[in-house]
């Protein structure tokens, strides 16, 4: 069994997600505008939340990585308020990072700090030569959380009935 680690970052903790978390996951996909600029921005019924995180308990012992749950390290919280981590997409055969963030969390760095940390992540354990982002042109905070974070524009793709901005960054860049 794959032992996903915990990450602390200035602000942040990033830890395994549990099954105990899909109800605050599934209340933060209900909260308008966080699933936008998602392929289905349609809020999952809890079953498709569930699935999500045993799919990522999955992703972490088929890969080594996937996504965590992030929890604000100034908090006695237990209640995660999103997710990051890095995701195997077999349709483009490469690995994309991602987070979602419930709406309070939003504008104060977090999601670049858990993007940042996710990458760095994916370099230091794997042999990566470039790792990958996915955003809707519209989307221009999550493109400026891609920028912060190293990623450059590389192309405009269709995928899963969207266009998205595909961004890119090299190993040799996070040096």
């Amino acid at each position: 069994m794959t032992k996903v680690p915990n990450i602390k970052t200035p602000h942040l903790t990033l830890r395994p997600l549990q099954p105990a978390d899909a109800a605050t996951l599934h209340r933060i996909y209900q909260t308008e505008g966080v699933l936008r600029y998602f392929p289905n921005p349609n809020p999952p019924p809890l079953e498709i939340v569930q699935r999500f995180i045993a799919g990522q308990q999955d992703h972490w012992e088929t890969f080594g990585y996937g996504n965590w749950g992030i929890l604000p390290a100034d908090g006695d919280a237990d209640e995660i308020i999103g997710w990051a981590g890095l995701q195997f997409l077999p349709e483009l055969n490469e690995t994309e990072v991602g987070y979602l963030l419930d709406k309070p969390f939003w504008g104060k760095g977090y999601a670049t700090e858990a993007a940042r940390t996710s990458l760095e992540f994916g370099f230091d354990h794997f042999a990566f030569s470039r790792l990958i982002a996915l955003v809707y042109p519209e989307n221009i905070a999550s493109r400026r959380v891609l920028e912060k974070c190293g990623l450059t524009y590389l192309e405009t793709i269709h995928l899963w009935g969207v266009d998205l901005m595909r961004h890119q960054i090299e190993r040799a860049e996070t040096k």
